[in-house]
């Protein structure tokens, strides 16, 4: 394996699964009152309350609840966490990659980008799926047209590496460009190395690319 290749697991290896983030515009009490309606969303800020520790005390098993009762309803929010508590085995709840993989997909299905990631994760690793890395590559892309950055940085490293895809030092500078463009500093490294495995004509095409795919809101990469 190449200097390139190992860099491009790397990534994959390090970088890891996010929670999805809920803005809390409320107060608490009015928040327990809609989340005992039933009200969704407030269900999912509750619990991103209790997961923070943001003007309750700090509870992963509340949060869990609510997350629960939300993600029932089909919000994507709630999922997203929710899977997120079984990946690791939190809130009281025993780890189960089976279960994590089942509240991702409901919302990968509403297009929710970190859902999306979440799930190219587990079929890079084989948690709770069957390892597929071409299932990688096509949730990573999912996620990276949405303009998710870690999403752009990992597929990048899937086609440096030629991984579930046809290693392409192209498209993965593309990729690791957006993502340094917005601050990602694994992607400005690994797309400062693979210049270096690049001809001058390969590095204008890649940046044109770029601009073509930023220019057409990620329709066309």
């Amino acid at each position: 394996m190449n200097r390139l290749q190992t860099l491009c697991r790397s990534i994959v290896t390090v970088l890891l699964m996010t929670t999805a983030l809920a803005t809390v515009a409320e107060d608490l009490a009015t928040l327990q009152k809609k989340a005992q309606a039933g009200d969704a969303e407030a269900q999912n800020n509750l619990g991103w309350m209790y997961h923070q520790g943001d003007d309750v005390a700090q509870d992963d098993t509340q949060a869990v609840k609510w997350w629960q009762k939300a993600a029932v309803q089909g919000d994507a929010d709630a999922q997203t966490n929710l899977g997120v508590m079984y990946a690791e085995g939190r809130g009281g709840v025993a780890q189960d990659y089976t279960q994590a993989v089942k509240w991702w997909q409901k919302a990968v299905v509403q297009g929710y980008a970190k859902a999306q990631f979440n799930l190219a994760v587990m079929y890079d690793k084989g948690l709770g799926v069957a390892q597929d890395h071409k299932q990688t590559v096509k949730w990573y892309r999912q996620a990276a047209v949405q303009g998710y950055a870690l999403a752009q940085t990992l597929l990048g490293a899937m086609y440096g590496s030629g991984t579930g895809v046809k290693q392409d030092i192209v498209m993965a500078h593309l990729w690791w460009n957006l993502a340094a463009a917005q601050g990602d500093k694994n992607a400005t490294m690994a797309r400062d190395l693979i210049k270096q495995e690049m001809t001058a004509a390969q590095i204008e095409e890649a940046q044109q690319r770029s601009s073509k795919c930023l220019e057409s809101n990620y329709q066309d990469c």
